[in-house]
């Protein structure tokens, strides 16, 4: 497959990245955190929890998985695939003036045999849409990005937590992303929305979510891979330690795919920093240079 206008894409990357630069509240210490002698954070300590019992995700957030080069912008597939970096579950914590971006984010299905499973009518779609850095990703036209997408992109989440909702706040766009808790079952008709509806309920330490109502042609990835209003999507959210969440997401949308994929987007914990006003269409000018 050719390979993408990778100075486009490196552009793209960069201004989504720089603004963590100047980040505000940088250095500040953020409360509760475990720490070794040495002052770095224990990464592997216990998770915190709710006043219910259940591990509370409370925190910010940025991709734990193997990042992508910080220059040299994206290519194929093939390349995009390489052999998965181990993960180590003691690194320290994410440095939020050095976000990166998860290989996930250019390809959701890259550690997948084979690849995302793609119906017939879609493979075209795609292959346009990864041969090109496409004008009309929602990404790039400084529209939402659907939840699945957020884990790989270089910004930061943030999550609030209590014992019936949590909240996940994207800095980009000040997007924000609801799960209830409190027991509610998901909408029989629900009305089309960029993170749909999600309901979650616990099983042991692992909160289960279930999504639904989801726009059609949402993209959760650069290759432009999609979810449809036919998706069901559920999320396992595990806080197995202080640092880090491991999220597993299968994805089961007959629409989009022959059959139904999981992947895993794992996170990691930022401290002593925070979220930051990132609004892509203020003073935006990059679009009219890639058209």
């Amino acid at each position: 497959m050719p390979p993408r206008n990778d100075s486009l894409l490196t552009a793209v990357l960069v201004i989504s990245a720089s603004s963590h630069l100047a980040a505000q509240w940088v250095k500040y210490p953020t409360a509760g955190v475990p720490r070794k002698a040495d002052g770095k954070v224990n990464m592997s300590a216990p998770a915190p929890r709710l006043a219910d019992g259940k591990p509370d995700f409370s925190g910010v957030w940025m991709t734990g998985e193997p990042n992508l080069p910080r220059t040299g912008g994206l290519s194929s597939p093939k390349e995009t695939a390489s052999p998965r970096q181990p993960q180590n579950l003691n690194d320290n914590a994410g440095d939020a003036s050095n976000i990166r971006a998860s290989r996930q984010m250019a390809n959701i299905g890259v550690d997948l045999p084979g690849g995302l499973p793609y119906q017939p009518w879609l493979v075209p779609i795609v292959k346009k849409r990864t041969d090109n850095l496409a004008i009309d990703d929602p990404h790039i036209r400084c529209l939402p990005d659907n939840f699945l997408r957020a884990y790989g992109l270089p910004h930061l989440l943030k999550f609030v937590h209590t014992p019936n909702l949590l909240v996940v706040l994207n800095e980009v766009n000040a997007g924000y992303r609801q799960v209830f808790t409190d027991g509610r079952p998901l909408p029989e008709d629900p009305n089309p929305s960029w993170q749909g509806y999600s309901s979650g309920k616990w099983s042991g330490d692992t909160l289960v979510i279930d999504t639904i109502g989801l726009r059609d042609d949402t993209w959760i990835d650069w290759n432009g891979s999609v979810v449809t209003q036919a998706a069901k999507v559920r999320e396992q959210i595990r806080r197995p330690d202080f640092g880090h969440l491991e999220v597993q997401v299968t994805v089961d949308d007959p629409k989009a795919y022959t059959k139904p994929w999981t992947v895993t987007l794992n996170q990691k914990i930022v401290v002593d920093s925070d979220l930051i006003d990132e609004i892509c269409l203020e003073n935006e000018q990059s679009l009219q240079h890639l058209k």
